[in-house]
């Protein structure tokens, strides 16, 4: 498996990854596939943080990262997601791969802090914990349970405060 920054030429396998990963029955759209899509329109895809994973030339798996805003602080959030992986390849380490790789790339960059909505059971054994915990709160409260963050070598205590994503969150 490779994990490569992701280019214009996979944005069809892109789309096609979070709509299989995402599907739902009477669900025409995808609102992951479509968010990744508005993120790209807006220009608030990171490139260095927006990673497939490539088995046997075939784009099996995504990451994005886009610019956050903690309270007025400059602290460099990110907020990570979607992430989706083809349902054939499920488990098989691709979604493991590309969140430890957006981990590293995040912290080379010097970003203080990563956020997501997620699985607690799933996101925490990359060192993610409840945002609260760090003193951030979600842009929607009822997020608290899923809403989680990792800190980066440039976080600072001080770091806190309402996390607001790109706008494309907004228009979900």
């Amino acid at each position: 498996m490779l994990i490569r920054r992701a280019v214009r030429a996979d944005e069809a396998p892109i789309r096609a990854v979070h709509t299989a990963a995402f599907a739902q029955p009477g669900l025409t759209k995808v609102p992951e596939a479509v968010l990744v899509d508005e993120l790209r329109a807006d220009g608030d895809l990171i490139p260095e943080l927006s990673l497939v994973a490539e088995r046997g030339g075939q784009v099996i798996g995504h990451v994005c990262s886009s610019p956050g805003k903690l309270s007025e602080d400059p602290s460099r959030a990110v907020g990570l997601g979607p992430l989706g992986v083809l349902p054939e390849f499920q488990r098989s380490g691709a979604g493991s791969a590309l969140v430890h790789t957006t981990l590293g790339a995040a912290d080379a960059l010097g970003f203080a802090l990563v956020v997501l909505l997620g699985d607690p059971g799933y996101y925490h054994r990359f060192g993610f914990v409840l945002a609260e915990r760090l003193g951030i709160t979600p842009p929607v409260a009822e997020w608290k349970r899923h809403f989680q963050a990792r800190a980066l070598t440039a976080h600072k205590p001080e770091n806190r405060g309402a996390f607001r994503y790109a706008p494309a969150f907004d228009r979900l």
